[in-house]
């Protein structure tokens, strides 16, 4: 577990040393040894902030600094901290700090800090996550697909399902799965699907991807306590994982009729591994 918080620590300080530069969430994340779809999901699990917003975060602090020395000007610190206007960078800095850059400049302002992270996990009494780890064969999805930020994938996700459950019993995808696929920098690929099977008709609209075989760790949860399985999945579970290591950029979230007794959905959350 400690080589694993290194690493991931590491790439916290690879962001500092850059803070000036421009900053590839590849490049970032392979300080940590981890895929950028997977750097991200473990780094708002253990951080409580997004990557983009830790970075912006820290850029707004150092250039209050610099900004209430008084000896720089509004646009060079713009640009050093990656704004392309004065405009934009005013607007960032009066959302971080409620004033504007020419107000940090007065003496007595109130400004916002946010310091550096520093990734330390400690056993402060244990918790329990139910887990089993399964081998399945490859497998076929069929679905719909929207591309999503992960800086906002939070928010957004819950109004896709929002439209997609509106269209009621008829809609051709009832929503077995939930599928983070295809990281592309901060975006990636999120799937409302059910199982394919090929002796069925594709629905207009749809289209079918195959998942690959693999190790599967399969937690179960509700839907009332998924945000907090996923949380500890990531900041608890994987750091003190032995044997096996992530494997691909995917993650799939498994929706359930509720079992007899339960008037709530069965949720479980996959997450693809291999032997290590």
């Amino acid at each position: 577990m400690q080589g694993w918080i290194e690493g991931f620590q590491e790439s916290i300080d690879f962001i500092e040393r850059n803070l000036t530069d421009e900053l590839d969430i590849e490049v970032i994340a392979a300080k940590a040894a981890l895929s950028p779809f997977y750097y991200q999901r473990i780094f708002g699990a253990l951080c409580g902030v997004t990557v983009g917003e830790y970075i912006r975060a820290r850029r707004m602090t150092l250039a209050a600094q610099e900004l209430s020395r008084k000896d720089m000007k509004v646009i060079d610190v713009a640009v050093k901290y990656g704004y392309d206007s004065p405009d934009s960078f005013t607007k960032a800095f009066q959302k971080f700090h409620g004033i504007t850059p020419s107000q940090a400049r007065e003496s007595g302002a109130s400004l916002r800090s946010f310091a550096p992270l520093h990734i330390k996990i400690t056993m402060e009494g244990g918790t329990m996550l139910d887990y089993r780890i399964v081998e399945k064969a490859p497998f076929t999805i069929v679905g719909v697909k929207r591309p999503f930020n992960s800086e906002t994938s939070y928010q957004e996700i819950p109004k896709f399902w929002d439209e997609w459950l509106a269209q009621g019993e008829d809609r051709s995808i009832k929503g077995t799965f939930g599928v983070c696929l295809d990281m592309r920098g901060k975006d990636f690929d999120y799937w409302i699907a059910d199982l394919y099977f090929p002796w069925e008709d594709i629905p207009e609209g749809c289209e079918t991807r195959v998942i690959p075989g693999s190790y599967w760790a399969q937690f179960p949860c509700k839907m009332s306590n998924l945000q907090d399985v996923n949380t500890k999945i990531w900041s608890e579970w994987l750091p003190a994982l032995q044997g096996y290591k992530l494997m691909g950029e995917y993650d799939i979230e498994v929706y359930l009729p509720p079992e007899e007794g339960s008037e709530e959905m069965s949720v479980y959350i996959w997450v693809p591994l291999k032997k290590d």
